[in-house]
């Protein structure tokens, strides 16, 4: 090669370098600490230790900046307005909930239209006339109050329901008569995720609340929920506390009443894989309660009637089975077994009547069964296509059940069984204007990286080539027990009709499976989940669904996790990631707002075994300098009250800085908003503009 032309390569191979370096985008300015920490003699450094104070100026500052750096990125896609008119008409489609029936009142949430948040009617009657009971859009213009619970009394008289603000859960508990649509006067504070149970004479109800502000030193008002009983007319701070007190702060409890009030029970749910049950007899209250089930390493839940109890479990039964007990012969060798654990996992059973109906998981989708009190089959109840079951719904001694169904393209239809005639009929549906026929769902397993089967959904329009040129986006969660079962969600439609494919893994942590499943993925065993999403990206390559180039990852929350772990360990794998309200810092989540629940899931630092595990994949200590991290969007919000928004901006700041690549970090902090529960439509439509903007500016796709 002539002398001169390697010299003019070698100079256009710097220029060329030298302009990817500039092409860098120039973030809002980020101060750097030297905040160093010594973890079990291992140096840890932090250098946006600053940033976890959310209230400080500048960090308030530092979050306006980069949001307007966001908002300046993201209104660049030409294709903008065209998404935000095409998901508004998307956001349309409404929401129905199961109804609750209570001596002929129905009880059921739907929103519809341009609403921002459900509204719970009551039916009067079966075939009544429904009317509005609670309208949270009414108390606040933005639809920023939301309805975080209900708990109808069993003649449904009555009606006790939390309502909260800007995305808060801080519920307020309060009481309304359903006749008349006035609240009465009693008003509780510090209800959030509140359980509460009605006497049968309506004269009170047991319920569950946290300590007052200011009543127990600071770091512990997010935790100690006890249960506590209220006369109606009552003064609260008066309320005796029934049970609770002297546990461990973390146990979260939840109250249940046997229908003609001698039965009380109180579960103390101790993480996601253990909990403990306690009775009370009314009839002699004043003994107290005893244990139905203590420190047995294994998750239990109570359903009660008056002369027995069910219990469901999975002590030695991952996959869970059904016992009958008598109260008053409540030992555990006294238990008969009514339904023993099968090849698919027992998900929930309602005790309706003289019937059992029991949901049962296979393969990530929902089966349903009738079954007699004794657990004998009586019909395989058929559903529409592969799906999810929720909300049992049932009185105790009642004729009839009710049942939501819904899949990735077709939205929740409620059916109605009479248990008279076992006739089903279609109760009420949301109507979708989706045409289901035009898409495709399959499940196909893949082996993970220690050779586990790992089962995926795939939904995408009928007819693509796998030519790897698709769009994708893989989305995932893998913990606490939950499991991602075939949903329909209107906004990923924009995504799908464009040609885009929607990947969901059922990663081990998850509960498809039952609780080996679960233990599978947690603690000491968390990477399993990370290294089951990582092979469900390779999978999509090798298979020609898609590309490194054509590959997007979302998760929120334990899935903000579950995607902050992947890109900082296959940077390379992805195109653009989706990071929304996330866990980031592994070794510090523990000491913010109510995280110290999520111990038994993920282990603490404090402990030099369960640090190891811990720092060996912790997203936020993972990220190095001198990496080309894909274009990264992390969201979050600062009303959150589970998941500090502190991760998101530690991880924005960090990876601002070591990010060598072109592809932008970009941070977005909502203001009025929580982790996502009772998000008003009019900020889900904001966000959803920008997430989608920033995935098909990313992908390539069309507006």
């Amino acid at each position: 090669m002539p002398r001169r032309i390697a010299s003019i390569m070698i100079l256009a191979s710097l220029a060329a370098s030298a302009a990817a370096q500039d092409s860098k985008p120039v973030y809002p300015s980020s101060r750097s600490d030297n905040v160093v920490d010594i973890l079990h003699g291992v140096k840890i450094v932090d250098p946006f230790r600053w940033l976890e104070d959310g209230k400080s100026d500048e960090t308030r500052k530092w979050v306006e900046e980069q949001n307007r750096f966001t908002q300046s990125v993201l209104g660049k896609f030409p294709g903008r307005k065209v998404v935000r008119e095409q998901l508004s008409k998307l956001l349309e489609i409404g929401s129905l909930g199961t109804p609750a029936p209570r001596k002929g009142n129905y009880f059921f949430t739907r929103r519809q239209g341009t609403q921002n948040q459900p509204i719970l009617y009551v039916r009067d009657g079966l075939d009544g006339k429904e009317r509005v009971l609670i309208d949270p859009n009414s108390l606040a213009r933005d639809g920023t109050v939301a309805l975080d619970w209900w708990f109808p009394s069993r003649d449904g008289a009555l009606i006790a329901f939390g309502l909260s603000k800007d995305g808060s859960e801080q519920s307020t508990l309060y009481v309304r008569d359903v006749a008349t649509g006035k609240d009465l006067p009693d008003v509780i504070e510090r209800t959030r995720y509140s359980s509460v149970a009605w006497l049968p004479d309506n004269k009170g109800f047991y319920y569950t609340r946290y300590p007052k502000i200011g009543s127990v030193a600071k770091g512990q008002e997010n935790y100690n929920r006890h249960v506590f009983f209220h006369r109606l007319g009552d003064d609260p701070a008066k309320d005796a506390k029934v049970f609770g007190e002297g546990r461990a702060p973390e146990d979260m409890m939840s109250v249940q009443i046997s229908p003609n009030g001698r039965w009380l029970a109180v579960t103390a749910f101790q993480g996601w894989a253990k909990s403990e049950i306690y009775l009370r007899d009314n009839l002699s209250a004043d003994r107290g309660f005893f244990p139905l089930v203590e420190k047995i390493k294994a998750v239990f839940k109570v359903i009660l009637r008056n002369d027995r109890l069910y219990v469901l479990t999975n002590h030695e039964a991952p996959r869970y089975r059904l016992y009958r007990v008598d109260p008053l012969k409540a030992a555990q060798a006294d238990w008969t077994e009514t339904l023993p654990q099968a090849a698919d996992k027992l998900e929930d059973v309602a005790a309706i009547g003289d019937y059992l109906i029991a949901e049962y998981m296979h393969d990530a989708a929902s089966r349903l069964q009738l079954l007699d009190g004794d657990g004998k089959k009586v019909e395989e109840l058929t559903l529409p296509t592969l799906g999810t079951v929720s909300g049992l719904g049932g009185e105790w001694d009642g004729k009839e059940f009710f049942f939501s169904f819904q899949s990735f393209t077709i939205a929740p239809e409620v059916y109605r069984v009479d248990l008279t005639t076992r006739k089903r009929t279609l109760w009420g549906k949301v109507e979708s204007g989706i045409d289901a026929a035009a898409y495709e769902v399959e499940q196909i397993k893949y082996r993970s990286r220690d050779g586990t089967e790992v089962p995926m959904f795939l939904a995408h329009k009928k007819g693509i080539t796998r030519n790897g040129k698709n769009p994708t986006l893989l989305y995932g969660y893998g913990g606490f027990n939950i499991s991602l079962t075939p949903m329909f969600s209107p906004s990923r439609f924009l995504f799908l009709e464009r040609g885009g494919v929607l990947a969901i893994p059922n990663l081990r942590g998850g509960g498809e499976y039952g609780e080996d499943w679960h233990r599978a993925g947690m603690l000491d065993k968390k990477q399993n989940t990370f290294d089951d999403f990582l092979a469900a990206a390779q999978w999509l390559i090798d298979n020609k669904i898609t590309s490194k180039d054509r590959l997007a990852i979302q998760g929120g929350s334990n899935g903000g996790l579950l995607v902050g772990a992947a890109v900082t360990q296959r940077p390379d794998l992805f195109k653009a990631v989706v990071c929304q309200v996330p866990l980031l810092d592994m070794l510090r989540y523990h000491k913010f707002l109510i995280a110290r629940l999520w111990i038994p899931e993920y282990g603490s630092a404090d402990d030099p075994e369960q640090f190891k595990w811990l720092a060996a994949y912790s997203p936020y200590q993972k990220v190095k300098d001198g990496t080309a991290y894909p274009a990264t969007l992390l969201t979050t919000a600062a009303s959150d009250s589970r998941v500090d928004p502190l991760h998101a901006r530690k991880m924005a700041a960090l990876m601002q800085r070591a990010s060598i690549s072109a592809a932008p970090i970009l941070l977005r902090q909502e203001t009025q908003a929580g982790h996502g529960a009772g998000k008003p439509r009019g900020l889900i439509l904001d966000e959803l503009t920008d997430v989608y903007s920033f995935l098909f500016g990313q992908l390539g796709m069309s507006p």
